[in-house]
């Protein structure tokens, strides 16, 4: 039984589904959806960021950045592709039939896609702490919400890719992104 798109069900619905032992959604969709809860938080706190005063300080500019390079129906595609990157890695254990090429190509996928929630949450994390010492002071826990939410997505994608056994290099390069995702964790929670 295929599952509605992700960005077509209810919260609850897919919370419910991903709690039962069925293929998808799994650990990849849970971090794309926990990704896209993160980034909403912070473009909340940028559209709070509107006021007279932040328009005329150049606030508001730095605000809309944000908000235009926030893409949240990339990360709830996220949770869809991974569904389907899975269905299709199955496919190439009980297929004897596939082609080495295709399992090829399927396997690629299915590391490419938590390696770019992985990419796309750093990015996100990074426009926002930029973002983050214009943010209106009344909101600024949104936006470092969105920080957090984002780490953890980052970090759960991370565990997806180590599943489709990337390259040495692929996994320095990635742990490489999560410790940069960390220090700036770190700098908002002041504990450096």
């Amino acid at each position: 039984m295929a599952s509605p798109s992700t960005s077509k069900q209810i919260i609850g619905e897919f919370i419910e589904l991903l709690s039962k032992k069925v293929p998808t959604p799994g650990g990849g969709a849970a971090a794309a959806v926990g990704a896209a809860v993160g980034a909403a938080a912070a473009n909340m706190s940028a559209c709070y960021t509107q006021r007279k005063k932040d328009k005329e300080s150049g606030a508001a500019e730095k605000a809309n950045n944000l908000i235009a390079a926030t893409d949240l129906e990339k990360y709830l595609k996220a949770a869809d592709d991974d569904a389907e990157a899975y269905a299709d890695l199955q496919r190439t254990w009980k297929d004897s039939k596939m082609s080495q090429e295709e399992k090829t190509k399927i396997e690629a996928r299915a590391l490419a896609v938590p390696v770019d929630l992985l990419e796309t949450c750093h990015s996100n994390i990074l426009n926002i702490k930029e973002f983050l010492p214009h943010c209106n002071p009344n909101i600024t826990s949104d936006a470092k919400v969105g920080v957090h939410q984002l780490a953890g997505a980052a970090r759960a994608a991370f565990q997806t890719a180590m599943v489709n056994s990337p390259p040495e290099e692929e996994k320095k390069r990635l742990k490489e992104l999560l410790k940069e995702i960390r220090k700036i964790e770190d700098e908002i929670l002041d504990l450096e």
